[in-house]
């Protein structure tokens, strides 16, 4: 097994693709992007009741070393100021087959 730090991402569909884009840059080696999510968080339920545009979506992706999540975050920051959203870090370990 290898440690890792898997990073939960949960943002406006709209903005999903600058959040591949960004991956990509600080150079992640993969991801799984679902769409239209459902939650509940401080502004109440959120779902997919007026379409695919208006829905969130979740990303999942790992970091192998510090300097990769430091650079992801440092990307990722300023969008989720701008637009809003939730990125959750935790330790995590990778079974390599």
């Amino acid at each position: 097994m290898q440690q890792v730090k898997k990073v939960e991402i949960i943002i406006s569909t709209l903005e999903m693709e600058e959040v591949l884009d960004i991956l990509d840059t600080v150079r992640v080696s993969g991801y799984t992007a679902i769409k239209n999510t459902s939650g509940k968080g401080e502004r109440g339920i959120s779902y997919n009741d007026l379409g695919a545009t208006f829905s969130n979506s979740y990303i999942m992706t790992v970091c192998t070393n510090d300097k990769q999540l430091n650079d992801l975050i440092d990307e990722l920051l300023p969008l989720l100021k701008k637009i809003g959203g939730i990125c959750l870090v935790s330790d995590a370990n990778w079974v390599i087959h």
